[in-house]
């Protein structure tokens, strides 16, 4: 029984004993009011939309932050040394980042046009880990039912998905998002009437045929198009 308890109390502990426990709470709240301090100097939009120096940042203060927590043998005085100079390296980054465009590039990258009058910009999407699947879901979120509805799509340096739309007069015939009907993609042709290329998004009026080819991208998958005014 006796080592039972030794075992259980050797899981929970680890190779500290119970004193310990208040040292840890104190260690976590002073820790705590470190990170808010850090974040608070880093600026608003280090809390907010983060691209990846930033990012960087924020892991840096998170690793420096948890070890002084529950490890006797890391000082409170080292993590905050180490919280002095992620800062001093971020503002540093930020100040050139402010004064050099090819620096702000170099480290962040540069926005992408994803869609451009209804059609996907073909180039620009290979150079993206977006996945399609992943990059429908966020315009649906948006309330995009096909591309016809859209104007421009950029994707930021941030990550997130800038949308611009047409009017509603000049919302035209587009690929539709929607995971039923984009799923439904045909090679035959049966009946004239608007389709897109399920492939680059080119829609046209097509004429009955066994086999169509986009005259983009060269695929012969169509899926029937729509014209329906976004819902907002």
């Amino acid at each position: 029984m006796a080592s039972n308890l030794k075992e259980v109390e050797q899981i929970l502990m680890g190779n500290e004993d119970w004193s310990f426990i208040p040292e840890i709470m104190f260690r976590t709240l002073l820790m705590y009011l470190v990170v808010l301090v850090s974040l608070r100097v880093l600026g608003k939009r280090g809390v907010k939309q983060l691209s990846i120096f930033e990012l960087v940042v924020i892991i840096s203060l998170g690793s420096a932050a948890g070890d002084p927590m529950f490890y006797r043998e890391v000082g409170m005085l080292s993590a905050i040394a180490v919280f002095i100079v992620v800062i001093i390296a971020y503002k540093t980054t930020s100040y050139f980042v402010n004064k050099s465009k090819k620096f702000e590039i170099l480290l962040e990258g540069k926005c992408t046009c994803l869609i451009e009058n209804g059609r996907f910009t073909i180039e620009n999407f290979k150079k993206e880990t977006l996945a399609q699947d992943e990059f429908f879901a966020e315009l649906r979120q948006k309330n995009v039912s096909h591309l016809g509805q859209v104007k421009l799509a950029i994707l930021e340096t941030t990550g997130s998905i800038s949308v611009f739309y047409y009017k509603e007069n000049e919302v035209k015939y587009g690929l539709p998002i929607l995971p039923a009907l984009f799923a439904d993609k045909h090679q035959e042709i049966k009946y004239k009437d608007y389709y897109s290329c399920s492939f680059c998004g080119l829609t046209k009026l097509l004429e009955p045929s066994v086999k169509a080819i986009c005259t983009c991208c060269e695929k012969d998958k169509w899926v029937k198009s729509l014209n329906i005014l976004r819902v907002t």
